[in-house]
């Protein structure tokens, strides 16, 4: 029996994540003059519908997401000037850009919302020790919470990245720390331990963490940091998995669907830090190089900006059909995994 909290849970995020897709590209594809048949907010058959200036504003029965029709879109349509391929190709990938683009837009307004509302909680730059990690060299050599650490071999350290980066780059080599515990002088020698899957020095050390309640600006560009790091952090990820450095374990809709449930249970506010990452996720994958996908889109259109001309349909058609077989293999196998794990073979 699936948890009635999951299938809720489940519903709002993937529901907000497909919805503000679709919005960006219906957007775009207003205001640069394109026709749009419909706007739906749902799937399945229409609960309610008017229309209004030749588009369709429909909610319909299956609360998962949405969709756009755009005129156009489908190849087999009477073209006029309204539609996506009458329009020129700038305007063309701005439509087809815009999905993603709400997807990075979202986890702003929501991080934005969260820390104004919660408050944040920030690590401190100053380089004086939060928490001292059992069984690793800071501890080992007898540092404690509220040390601050003042030069590393003669270097005087000024904040506490100064201190990570002087750490980092130096696994394995005797590092003469000079610190001050309750305003008294001290000095101790540290062999930082080598991190095998970070690839750096490290002697087991966080910084202080204090609570912050930013105003409203300072939440907007708090979020758009927030934002920016975790799509790096990401970026890093993918192209880890691409190049095998790291296993490629991915989650299909059931998994995402069960951590959407298991979150929930943590909170509303984690609830939307959940869709936030998964919306920041959602708008990288889309951009991917992959037909199908709105980055192939947009490489298709970058092919036919330099022919000067489109590519013809069976080639549209083929190029689409490998993108299809790829995305369903790989949703396929990150189904099964799901179903493997849940039943507890993996």
């Amino acid at each position: 029996m699936i948890p009635i909290a999951t299938i809720f849970a489940a519903i709002f995020v993937f529901g907000l994540l497909v919805i503000m897709h679709e919005l960006g590209h219906f957007a775009a594809a207003k205001l640069v003059g394109m026709g749009v048949h419909e706007f739906a907010i749902g799937f399945g058959p229409k609960l309610l519908s008017r229309k209004v200036k030749n588009t369709v504003y429909s909610l319909r029965l299956i609360p998962l997401g949405g969709f756009n029709k755009i005129a156009g879109m489908d190849p087999d349509e009477p073209q006029d000037q309204d539609s996506f391929n009458s329009k020129p190709i700038w305007a063309r990938i701005l439509v087809i850009i815009a999905g993603s683009a709400m997807n990075f837009l979202l986890p702003v307004i929501l991080f934005a919302m969260i820390f104004w509302s919660a408050g944040i909680d920030l690590p401190s730059e100053e380089p004086v020790l939060g928490t001292v990690m059992s069984d690793k060299p800071a501890s080992q050599a007898g540092l404690l919470t509220g040390d601050r650490i003042v030069s590393i071999d003669g270097v005087r350290i000024g904040n506490w990245m100064q201190m990570v980066e002087f750490i980092q780059k130096n696994p394995g080599k005797s590092l003469k720390i000079a610190y001050s515990r309750h305003d008294q002088p001290q000095e101790v020698t540290i062999t930082p331990e080598y991190d095998e899957q970070a690839r750096r020095g490290i002697i087991g050390v966080l910084p202080q963490i204090f609570h912050q309640q930013p105003g409203f600006v300072e939440s907007i560009k708090l979020a758009c940091r927030q934002t920016y790091q975790i799509g790096m952090g990401m970026i890093i990820g993918i192209g880890q998995m691409i190049t095998g450095q790291i296993p490629a374990d991915v989650a299909g809709p059931i998994g995402v669907a069960q951590m959407a449930g298991q979150v929930a249970q943590l909170g509303f506010i984690p609830l939307l830090q959940f869709t936030a990452l998964l919306s920041i996720n959602l708008g990288l994958i889309n951009m991917l190089p992959v037909p199908v996908l709105d980055g192939g889109h947009v490489v298709t259109l970058l092919v036919e900006a330099v022919r000067r001309k489109p590519l013809e349909k069976n080639q549209l058609y083929f190029i689409q059909m490998i993108g299809f077989a790829l995305l369903m293999a790989l949703l396929l196998m990150a189904t099964f995994k799901d179903i493997a794990r849940s039943i507890g073979l993996n």
